[in-house]
Protein backbone atom coordinates (compact mmCIF):
# COMPACT_ATOMS: atom_id res chain seq x y z
CA UNK A 1 0.00 0.00 0.00
CA UNK A 2 1.43 3.09 -0.97
CA UNK A 3 1.81 5.82 1.66
CA UNK A 4 -0.97 8.48 1.75
CA UNK A 5 -0.30 12.22 0.46
CA UNK A 6 1.43 14.09 2.70
CA UNK A 7 -0.15 17.34 3.07
CA UNK A 8 -3.33 18.57 5.59
CA UNK A 9 -6.43 18.06 4.09
CA UNK A 10 -9.66 19.00 5.89
CA UNK A 11 -12.85 17.69 4.01
CA UNK A 12 -15.31 17.44 7.21
CA UNK A 13 -15.05 18.66 10.75
CA UNK A 14 -13.14 16.99 13.07
CA UNK A 15 -13.69 14.17 13.82
CA UNK A 16 -16.08 14.06 10.75
CA UNK A 17 -19.51 12.44 10.53
CA UNK A 18 -18.42 8.80 9.73
CA UNK A 19 -16.21 8.96 12.94
CA UNK A 20 -18.63 10.30 15.24
CA UNK A 21 -20.66 7.11 13.87
CA UNK A 22 -18.16 4.47 14.86
CA UNK A 23 -17.31 6.32 18.09
CA UNK A 24 -21.26 5.89 18.73
CA UNK A 25 -20.86 2.21 18.14
CA UNK A 26 -17.47 2.16 20.24
CA UNK A 27 -19.72 3.97 23.48
CA UNK A 28 -21.62 1.39 23.21
CA UNK A 29 -19.36 -1.72 23.09
CA UNK A 30 -16.06 -0.71 24.58
CA UNK A 31 -15.12 -0.17 28.36
CA UNK A 32 -15.56 3.62 29.10
CA UNK A 33 -12.61 3.57 31.22
CA UNK A 34 -10.56 4.00 28.28
CA UNK A 35 -9.91 7.40 27.41
CA UNK A 36 -9.29 9.01 23.85
CA UNK A 37 -7.14 12.44 22.72
CA UNK A 38 -9.30 13.15 19.71
CA UNK A 39 -12.71 10.72 18.55
CA UNK A 40 -11.33 9.70 15.23
CA UNK A 41 -11.13 6.96 13.39
CA UNK A 42 -7.99 5.97 11.27
CA UNK A 43 -8.19 4.21 7.89
CA UNK A 44 -4.68 4.34 7.03
CA UNK A 45 -0.96 6.11 7.95
CA UNK A 46 2.26 7.03 6.58
CA UNK A 47 4.92 9.47 7.12
CA UNK A 48 3.07 12.20 8.91
CA UNK A 49 0.10 12.02 8.26
CA UNK A 50 -3.52 10.08 9.59
CA UNK A 51 -6.17 9.25 7.36
CA UNK A 52 -9.52 8.82 9.08
CA UNK A 53 -12.58 7.46 7.88
CA UNK A 54 -14.22 10.86 6.67
CA UNK A 55 -11.02 11.24 4.05
CA UNK A 56 -9.19 13.69 6.62
CA UNK A 57 -5.30 14.16 6.66
CA UNK A 58 -4.61 14.56 9.99
CA UNK A 59 -0.56 15.96 10.15
CA UNK A 60 0.48 13.53 13.56
CA UNK A 61 2.82 14.69 16.16
CA UNK A 62 1.78 11.96 18.42
CA UNK A 63 3.24 9.19 17.11
CA UNK A 64 0.99 6.62 18.88
CA UNK A 65 2.78 8.00 21.73
CA UNK A 66 6.16 7.76 20.47
CA UNK A 67 5.77 4.50 18.78
CA UNK A 68 5.75 5.28 15.18
CA UNK A 69 9.27 6.83 15.06
CA UNK A 70 9.99 5.18 11.43
CA UNK A 71 6.09 6.22 10.70
CA UNK A 72 2.94 4.34 10.71
CA UNK A 73 3.78 2.00 7.86
CA UNK A 74 7.36 2.24 6.91
CA UNK A 75 7.53 0.07 3.56
CA UNK A 76 10.34 -2.19 5.23
CA UNK A 77 8.69 -2.87 8.13
CA UNK A 78 5.33 -3.57 6.25
CA UNK A 79 6.89 -5.95 3.81
CA UNK A 80 9.01 -7.45 7.18
CA UNK A 81 5.41 -8.32 8.68
CA UNK A 82 3.91 -9.40 5.91
CA UNK A 83 6.57 -12.23 4.90
CA UNK A 84 6.47 -13.34 9.04
CA UNK A 85 2.85 -13.54 8.67
CA UNK A 86 3.19 -15.87 5.52
CA UNK A 87 5.51 -18.13 7.26
CA UNK A 88 4.08 -18.14 11.09
CA UNK A 89 2.37 -15.68 13.53
CA UNK A 90 3.11 -17.30 17.07
CA UNK A 91 5.29 -20.56 18.50
CA UNK A 92 6.19 -19.29 21.76
CA UNK A 93 9.71 -18.45 21.79
CA UNK A 94 9.95 -20.33 25.44
CA UNK A 95 8.24 -23.46 23.72
CA UNK A 96 10.48 -23.32 20.09
CA UNK A 97 13.18 -20.62 18.83
CA UNK A 98 13.20 -18.38 15.72
CA UNK A 99 15.93 -16.37 14.38
CA UNK A 100 14.30 -13.15 14.20
CA UNK A 101 14.27 -12.70 18.41
CA UNK A 102 18.17 -13.13 17.99
CA UNK A 103 18.65 -10.44 15.79
CA UNK A 104 16.93 -8.17 17.92
CA UNK A 105 19.10 -9.01 20.96
CA UNK A 106 22.09 -8.63 19.01
CA UNK A 107 21.23 -5.42 17.99
CA UNK A 108 20.26 -3.89 20.63
CA UNK A 109 23.25 -5.33 22.55
CA UNK A 110 25.69 -3.68 19.99
CA UNK A 111 23.41 -0.08 19.55
CA UNK A 112 22.68 0.53 23.79
CA UNK A 113 25.30 2.18 25.38
CA UNK A 114 28.14 0.61 27.22
CA UNK A 115 31.52 -1.43 25.40
CA UNK A 116 30.80 -4.73 28.39
CA UNK A 117 29.50 -7.69 27.29
CA UNK A 118 25.67 -7.89 26.97
CA UNK A 119 22.37 -9.78 26.80
CA UNK A 120 18.61 -8.81 26.09
CA UNK A 121 15.52 -10.20 27.26
CA UNK A 122 12.66 -9.46 25.23
CA UNK A 123 8.81 -9.05 26.28
CA UNK A 124 5.70 -7.20 24.95
CA UNK A 125 4.87 -3.69 26.73
CA UNK A 126 6.89 -1.19 28.40
CA UNK A 127 5.53 -2.05 32.01
CA UNK A 128 6.52 -5.74 31.60
CA UNK A 129 10.17 -4.79 30.34
CA UNK A 130 9.51 -2.43 33.88
CA UNK A 131 8.46 -5.13 35.75
CA UNK A 132 11.47 -7.52 34.62
CA UNK A 133 14.09 -5.37 35.35
CA UNK A 134 13.05 -5.03 38.66
CA UNK A 135 13.15 -9.05 39.15
CA UNK A 136 16.20 -8.90 37.64
CA UNK A 137 17.68 -6.02 40.04
CA UNK A 138 16.51 -7.75 42.77
CA UNK A 139 17.46 -11.46 41.79
CA UNK A 140 21.40 -9.89 41.34
CA UNK A 141 21.42 -7.72 44.21
CA UNK A 142 19.33 -9.85 46.86
CA UNK A 143 17.85 -6.86 47.85
CA UNK A 144 14.12 -5.47 47.97
CA UNK A 145 13.82 -1.76 47.22
CA UNK A 146 13.66 -0.10 44.30
CA UNK A 147 13.76 4.05 44.23
CA UNK A 148 11.92 5.87 41.69
CA UNK A 149 11.65 10.19 41.29
CA UNK A 150 8.77 12.35 41.05
CA UNK A 151 7.06 13.44 38.40
CA UNK A 152 7.88 9.39 36.98
CA UNK A 153 6.20 7.43 34.57
CA UNK A 154 6.77 3.58 34.48
CA UNK A 155 3.53 2.50 33.43
CA UNK A 156 0.02 0.64 34.76
CA UNK A 157 0.32 -2.60 36.29
CA UNK A 158 0.26 -2.92 39.98
CA UNK A 159 3.95 -2.38 40.54
CA UNK A 160 4.55 0.22 37.56
CA UNK A 161 1.64 2.68 38.11
CA UNK A 162 3.05 2.05 42.19
CA UNK A 163 6.10 3.56 40.49
CA UNK A 164 4.36 6.50 38.70
CA UNK A 165 3.96 9.72 40.38
CA UNK A 166 0.89 10.68 39.21
CA UNK A 167 -2.57 9.73 40.83
CA UNK A 168 -5.19 10.70 38.26
CA UNK A 169 -6.20 9.07 35.99
CA UNK A 170 -3.19 6.19 36.55
CA UNK A 171 -3.29 5.37 40.44
CA UNK A 172 -6.75 6.76 42.00
CA UNK A 173 -8.70 3.79 43.80
CA UNK A 174 -6.86 1.39 42.13
CA UNK A 175 -4.73 0.34 46.06
CA UNK A 176 -3.01 -0.94 48.01
CA UNK A 177 -0.02 -0.71 46.08
CA UNK A 178 3.57 -2.44 45.35
CA UNK A 179 5.52 -2.59 48.53
CA UNK A 180 9.34 -1.03 48.07
CA UNK A 181 9.19 1.43 46.10
CA UNK A 182 10.35 4.66 47.23
CA UNK A 183 9.73 8.18 45.12
CA UNK A 184 12.87 10.81 45.22
CA UNK A 185 12.18 14.68 44.49
CA UNK A 186 12.94 14.91 40.57
CA UNK A 187 14.95 17.46 39.64
CA UNK A 188 12.67 19.93 37.60
CA UNK A 189 14.84 23.19 36.08
CA UNK A 190 11.56 24.87 35.53
CA UNK A 191 9.80 24.56 38.84
CA UNK A 192 13.58 24.65 40.83
CA UNK A 193 15.28 27.76 41.90
CA UNK A 194 18.93 28.51 41.29
CA UNK A 195 21.70 27.60 38.55
CA UNK A 196 21.24 24.11 36.42
CA UNK A 197 24.62 23.13 37.90
CA UNK A 198 22.96 23.74 41.79
CA UNK A 199 20.06 21.97 40.81
CA UNK A 200 21.53 18.68 40.28
CA UNK A 201 23.39 19.13 42.60
CA UNK A 202 20.32 19.72 45.48
CA UNK A 203 18.61 17.06 43.64
CA UNK A 204 21.06 14.49 43.77
CA UNK A 205 21.72 15.09 47.60
CA UNK A 206 18.47 14.52 48.63
CA UNK A 207 18.03 11.48 46.56
CA UNK A 208 21.57 10.16 48.30
CA UNK A 209 20.58 10.99 51.65
CA UNK A 210 16.81 10.06 51.28
CA UNK A 211 18.59 6.51 50.19
CA UNK A 212 21.13 6.54 53.15
CA UNK A 213 18.86 7.71 56.27
CA UNK A 214 15.56 6.67 55.15
CA UNK A 215 15.92 3.18 53.15
CA UNK A 216 19.68 1.97 53.27
CA UNK A 217 21.34 1.78 50.18
CA UNK A 218 21.94 -1.62 51.65
CA UNK A 219 18.77 -2.58 50.56
CA UNK A 220 18.43 -1.03 47.17
CA UNK A 221 18.18 -2.93 44.63
CA UNK A 222 17.69 -0.46 41.46
CA UNK A 223 17.38 3.20 41.13
CA UNK A 224 15.30 3.57 38.13
CA UNK A 225 14.95 6.97 35.91
CA UNK A 226 13.48 8.10 32.59
CA UNK A 227 16.68 10.27 31.04
CA UNK A 228 13.92 13.12 29.90
CA UNK A 229 10.76 12.01 32.01
CA UNK A 230 7.95 11.78 29.30
CA UNK A 231 4.40 12.04 31.19
CA UNK A 232 5.66 13.91 33.34
CA UNK A 233 5.90 16.87 30.86
CA UNK A 234 9.55 16.14 28.98
CA UNK A 235 11.39 17.00 32.09
CA UNK A 236 15.05 17.22 30.64
CA UNK A 237 17.17 17.23 34.26
CA UNK A 238 20.12 19.41 34.49
CA UNK A 239 23.25 18.38 33.34
CA UNK A 240 25.20 16.37 35.43
CA UNK A 241 22.42 14.68 37.31
CA UNK A 242 22.29 11.37 35.77
CA UNK A 243 26.23 11.18 35.93
CA UNK A 244 26.19 11.93 39.83
CA UNK A 245 22.91 9.57 40.29
CA UNK A 246 24.86 6.47 38.17
CA UNK A 247 28.16 6.90 40.23
CA UNK A 248 26.58 6.86 43.08
CA UNK A 249 24.03 3.53 42.24
CA UNK A 250 28.01 2.16 41.06
CA UNK A 251 29.68 3.16 44.66
CA UNK A 252 26.79 1.18 46.44
CA UNK A 253 25.85 -1.87 44.41
CA UNK A 254 22.79 -0.48 43.38
CA UNK A 255 21.73 -1.89 39.57
CA UNK A 256 21.35 2.06 37.70
CA UNK A 257 18.44 1.60 35.20
CA UNK A 258 17.48 3.69 32.27
CA UNK A 259 13.78 3.74 31.53
CA UNK A 260 14.32 4.60 27.60
CA UNK A 261 10.77 3.62 26.56
CA UNK A 262 9.61 6.66 25.22
CA UNK A 263 13.00 8.62 24.78
CA UNK A 264 14.94 5.95 23.74
CA UNK A 265 15.89 5.18 19.55
CA UNK A 266 16.78 8.27 18.19
CA UNK A 267 13.89 10.38 19.87
CA UNK A 268 16.17 13.02 21.11
CA UNK A 269 18.24 13.36 18.42
CA UNK A 270 20.67 10.40 19.66
CA UNK A 271 20.08 6.86 19.80
CA UNK A 272 19.58 6.99 23.18
CA UNK A 273 18.68 9.80 25.63
CA UNK A 274 21.46 8.91 28.02
CA UNK A 275 23.93 8.85 25.60
CA UNK A 276 23.75 13.01 25.98
CA UNK A 277 24.81 12.75 29.48
CA UNK A 278 27.23 10.12 28.60
CA UNK A 279 26.13 8.22 31.21
CA UNK A 280 26.00 4.34 30.66
CA UNK A 281 23.62 2.17 32.78
CA UNK A 282 23.60 -0.93 34.04
CA UNK A 283 20.49 -2.03 32.26
CA UNK A 284 17.85 -0.54 29.91
CA UNK A 285 14.61 -0.92 28.81
CA UNK A 286 13.04 -0.20 25.53
CA UNK A 287 9.42 -0.50 24.08
CA UNK A 288 7.38 1.99 21.82
CA UNK A 289 9.41 2.61 18.97
CA UNK A 290 11.53 -0.58 18.93
CA UNK A 291 8.96 -2.55 16.86
CA UNK A 292 7.25 0.10 14.34
CA UNK A 293 4.09 -0.16 16.18
CA UNK A 294 4.21 -3.83 17.07
CA UNK A 295 4.54 -4.76 20.78
CA UNK A 296 7.28 -5.01 21.55
CA UNK A 297 9.56 -4.38 24.76
CA UNK A 298 13.63 -5.30 25.97
CA UNK A 299 15.39 -5.05 28.72
CA UNK A 300 19.30 -5.06 27.73
CA UNK A 301 22.35 -4.37 29.87
CA UNK A 302 25.13 -6.16 31.21
CA UNK A 303 25.21 -10.18 31.10
CA UNK A 304 26.02 -11.35 34.79
CA UNK A 305 23.10 -8.87 35.66
CA UNK A 306 20.78 -10.15 32.91
CA UNK A 307 21.77 -13.84 33.63
CA UNK A 308 21.06 -13.53 37.31
CA UNK A 309 17.52 -14.43 37.08
CA UNK A 310 17.57 -18.91 36.59
CA UNK A 311 16.45 -20.31 33.51
CA UNK A 312 12.87 -20.46 33.13
CA UNK A 313 12.19 -17.21 35.74
CA UNK A 314 12.09 -14.62 32.75
CA UNK A 315 9.32 -14.63 29.96
CA UNK A 316 5.64 -14.95 28.65
CA UNK A 317 3.07 -16.14 26.23
CA UNK A 318 4.11 -13.74 23.66
CA UNK A 319 7.22 -12.56 24.82
CA UNK A 320 9.31 -11.91 21.76
CA UNK A 321 6.62 -12.52 19.45
CA UNK A 322 7.93 -13.58 15.69
CA UNK A 323 6.24 -10.66 13.75
CA UNK A 324 7.27 -7.92 16.12
CA UNK A 325 10.79 -9.23 16.04
CA UNK A 326 10.50 -9.51 12.27
CA UNK A 327 9.21 -5.34 12.35
CA UNK A 328 12.28 -4.65 15.15
CA UNK A 329 14.91 -5.48 12.59
CA UNK A 330 13.14 -3.63 10.25
CA UNK A 331 12.68 -0.13 12.34
CA UNK A 332 16.05 -0.78 13.61
CA UNK A 333 17.46 -1.06 10.31
CA UNK A 334 15.34 1.76 9.66
CA UNK A 335 16.41 4.28 12.28
CA UNK A 336 20.12 3.29 11.53
CA UNK A 337 20.31 3.34 7.75
CA UNK A 338 18.05 6.28 7.61
CA UNK A 339 19.71 8.09 10.43
CA UNK A 340 16.71 9.31 11.77
CA UNK A 341 18.62 10.39 14.81
CA UNK A 342 20.10 12.74 12.69
CA UNK A 343 16.08 13.78 11.34
CA UNK A 344 15.36 13.85 15.03
CA UNK A 345 17.97 16.94 15.52
CA UNK A 346 16.54 18.71 12.42
CA UNK A 347 13.22 18.20 13.59
CA UNK A 348 13.89 20.05 17.22
CA UNK A 349 16.14 22.60 14.50
CA UNK A 350 12.71 24.00 13.04
CA UNK A 351 10.43 23.45 15.80
CA UNK A 352 12.00 24.66 19.19
CA UNK A 353 12.82 27.78 18.11
CA UNK A 354 9.58 28.70 16.44
CA UNK A 355 7.83 27.29 19.76
CA UNK A 356 10.52 29.96 21.96
CA UNK A 357 9.63 32.50 19.99
CA UNK A 358 5.85 31.97 21.19
CA UNK A 359 7.22 32.38 25.14
CA UNK A 360 8.73 35.26 26.86
CA UNK A 361 6.87 37.88 29.35
CA UNK A 362 2.97 37.95 29.00
CA UNK A 363 2.87 34.74 27.75
CA UNK A 364 0.68 31.84 28.64
CA UNK A 365 3.98 29.70 27.73
CA UNK A 366 6.13 29.38 30.65
CA UNK A 367 8.88 27.55 29.19
CA UNK A 368 9.48 25.16 25.90
CA UNK A 369 11.74 22.17 26.45
CA UNK A 370 13.08 18.93 25.26
CA UNK A 371 15.35 17.63 22.94
CA UNK A 372 14.99 16.40 19.41
CA UNK A 373 11.42 15.18 18.47
CA UNK A 374 10.47 14.89 21.90
CA UNK A 375 9.54 18.60 22.84
CA UNK A 376 6.96 20.76 25.14
CA UNK A 377 5.42 23.95 25.80
CA UNK A 378 4.73 24.39 29.78
CA UNK A 379 1.35 26.29 29.79
CA UNK A 380 1.14 28.52 32.53
CA UNK A 381 -0.83 31.83 34.04
CA UNK A 382 1.27 34.69 32.62
CA UNK A 383 3.67 36.40 35.07
CA UNK A 384 3.49 33.10 37.39
CA UNK A 385 4.38 29.53 36.98
CA UNK A 386 0.92 29.00 38.27
CA UNK A 387 -0.32 26.02 35.93
CA UNK A 388 -2.24 26.44 33.45
CA UNK A 389 -4.18 23.38 32.34
CA UNK A 390 -7.09 25.31 31.06
CA UNK A 391 -4.57 27.05 28.23
CA UNK A 392 -3.00 23.94 27.02
CA UNK A 393 -6.29 22.19 26.63
CA UNK A 394 -7.42 25.26 24.56
CA UNK A 395 -4.39 24.78 22.57
CA UNK A 396 -4.60 21.35 21.88
CA UNK A 397 -8.12 21.79 21.29
CA UNK A 398 -7.33 24.40 18.20
CA UNK A 399 -4.87 22.09 17.19
CA UNK A 400 -6.73 18.97 17.36
CA UNK A 401 -9.73 20.61 15.48
CA UNK A 402 -7.46 22.04 12.59
CA UNK A 403 -5.87 18.93 11.92
CA UNK A 404 -2.46 18.54 13.75
CA UNK A 405 -3.02 15.72 16.85
CA UNK A 406 -1.12 16.74 19.33
CA UNK A 407 -1.05 15.33 23.05
CA UNK A 408 -1.09 16.84 26.30
CA UNK A 409 1.18 15.71 29.48
CA UNK A 410 2.60 16.95 32.73
CA UNK A 411 1.83 16.20 36.50
CA UNK A 412 -0.57 19.41 36.30
CA UNK A 413 -1.94 18.61 33.16
CA UNK A 414 -0.44 21.68 32.07
CA UNK A 415 2.06 20.62 28.99
CA UNK A 416 0.99 20.13 24.86
CA UNK A 417 4.38 17.74 24.20
CA UNK A 418 5.02 17.05 20.26
CA UNK A 419 6.22 13.42 19.38
CA UNK A 420 6.38 13.75 15.19
CA UNK A 421 7.08 10.42 13.35
CA UNK A 422 11.30 10.97 12.90
CA UNK A 423 10.31 10.66 9.09
CA UNK A 424 7.76 13.82 9.00
CA UNK A 425 8.71 16.37 6.28
CA UNK A 426 9.58 19.35 6.74
CA UNK A 427 6.83 21.10 5.45
CA UNK A 428 4.32 18.68 7.29
CA UNK A 429 5.83 20.42 10.09
CA UNK A 430 6.16 24.37 9.31
CA UNK A 431 2.46 23.65 8.67
CA UNK A 432 1.55 22.11 11.89
CA UNK A 433 3.50 24.84 13.57
CA UNK A 434 1.32 27.50 11.86
CA UNK A 435 -1.60 25.83 13.92
CA UNK A 436 -0.11 25.70 16.96
CA UNK A 437 0.69 29.39 16.49
CA UNK A 438 -2.49 30.12 15.92
CA UNK A 439 -3.80 28.63 18.55
CA UNK A 440 -1.78 29.87 21.11
CA UNK A 441 -2.77 33.25 19.55
CA UNK A 442 -6.27 32.37 21.13
CA UNK A 443 -5.64 32.83 24.50
CA UNK A 444 -6.43 35.65 26.03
Amino acid sequence: MSQPVQQRILKTAIPGPESAKLHQRRTKAFSESFGVTLPVFIESAGGGILVDVDGNHLIDLASGIAVTSVGASHPKVTEAVRKQVERFTHTGFLVTQYESAVQVAERLNALTPGDFEKQTGLFSTGAEAIENVVKISRTYTGRDAIVVLSHAYHGRTLLTMTMTAKNAPYKEGFGPFAPEVYRAPSPYPYRWSGHPDDIAQQAFDQLADQITTQIGAHNVAAIIMEPIQGEGGVIVPPAGYLAKVAEFARENGIVFVADEIQAGLGRTGDMFAVNHEGVVPDLITTAKALAGGLPLSAVTGRADIMSAVPAGGLGGTYSGNPVACAAAVAALDALVEEDLPGRARRIEAIAKPRLQALAGEGSHIGEVRGRGAMLAMEFVEPGTKIPDAAAAKQVANHANSNGVLTLTAGTYGNVIRLLPPLVIGEDLLTDALDVIEAGVGTLA
